[in-house]
């Protein structure tokens, strides 16, 4: 097969990524990982990621499921939902910052509390033990019981037995036995690597970077499982780039074909995560300003990438006023003219409406 250009990388990584949408466990696996964002504008991340792929899907329909399913929510590289088996290989983890005597008691304390009475909300635990107050990650304050349960959660010694509103309940986690360290490095390696290629070099040193917050434990081997993934991934030179993707996979194959349609993608969705291939598929920066003050905003506060077949044309901050959708769209050159492009981005929009219960 000749050497992919960067078209054909960039409607593979459409392709693959927005496969024909399918059950919400076979969704889920194919994805690897999902990340999760609490943010509600006008639905979280990992509901606006899920819409594309799960037939039928509903908003909030992974929070109403999550008990019945094999997955957990944990840290791999980012925050989000990984097949249970996956959960399994960054465990037993052992943080960057041990606890202090202190909290390693408060902690056993807790977790024989937990064990009592099978799932527990923060409130609970609050409440039995008044812990007092922390400084939280953005300067404030959070109730010492809450972060501990959250290091608690990040150690595996508890899981998210499932969240009533955002707030999640917890339940005793059973500790999981030792993995190979290389074997298991590589697994979780290969696996972000599917969930994110086709990935420029540059990418693939980030993702084993990211992947350490995943496994801490690991972090002074990333070096050597870099080495062998190069080795092992199949990989294309672009432009003077070199691009790694899984090794069964072949970007220029003719099965890559991008339906003529509208999607508005999460944030985070895998076919715009990355930010700079983004700049390199479409020519144009794309930042999550959420956390920007709205006088530097330069596209709204949660805006969503505008995908019009092969090409990320704009983008669109939706909002539900009077349960109604009211959205605001945005382009980044001239705005596509063609009926085809009105009448899928009504179809979207539609979608949106029944993916929020909008009527």
């Amino acid at each position: 097969m000749p050497a992919p250009t960067l078209d054909d990388l960039r409607r593979y990584a459409i392709a693959r990524s927005l496969f024909a949408p399918t059950t919400l466990p076979r969704a889920l696996a194919r994805l690897g990982f999902v990340q999760a964002d609490p943010l509600r504008a006008p639905a979280r991340a990992q509901d606006l990621t899920l819409r594309h792929r799960v037939e039928g899907y509903r908003a909030g329909d992974l929070d109403r499921r999550y008990p019945k399913l094999p997955i957990e929510e944990d840290f791999l590289v980012n925050y989000g939902y990984v097949h249970r088996d996956t959960q399994a290989l960054m465990h037993p983890r052992e943080p960057r910052r041990p606890w202090d005597r202190k909290r390693r008691a408060q902690a056993n304390e807790v977790l024989a509390f937990v064990r009592e009475r099978g799932v527990v909300h923060p409130r609970e635990v609050d409440t039995h033990f008044a812990h007092g107050k922390v400084k939280n990650w953005f300067g404030g304050t959070s109730n010492a019981s809450t972060e501990l349960l959250d290091g608690m959660h990040y150690r595996g010694l508890v899981r998210v037995a499932r969240r009533e509103g955002t707030t999640r309940l917890y339940e005793v986690r059973e500790p999981t036995p030792a993995h190979d360290r290389d074997a298991a490095f590589d697994t979780l390696l290969d696996l972000v690597v599917g969930t994110y290629a086709p990935v420029p070099a540059a990418t693939l040193v980030q993702l084993a970077r990211f992947l350490c917050g995943g496994v801490p434990q690991w972090r002074e081997h990333k070096a050597e499982a870099l080495e062998r993934a190069r080795a092992r991934l199949a990989r294309a030179e672009v432009d003077g780039t070199t691009w790694y993707f899984p090794a069964n996979e072949r970007p220029g194959s003719a099965k890559h074909h991008v339906e003529e349609r509208v999607w508005l993608l999460a944030p985070f969705d895998p076919v715009v995560w990355d930010r700079a291939r983004f700049e390199r598929f479409w020519g144009w920066a794309y930042r999550f300003e959420a956390y920007t003050p709205a006088k530097k905003r330069l596209r709204g506060h949660y805006a969503l990438p505008l995908l019009w077949h092969e090409q990320v044309v704009g983008w669109a901050n939706l909002a539900v006023e009077h349960g109604r959708l009211v959205p605001d769209v945005g382009f980044v050159g001239a705005r596509p003219r063609s009926a085809a492009f009105r009448s899928a981005l009504d179809d979207e929009l539609e979608r949106m409406r029944v993916f929020l219960g909008l009527g």
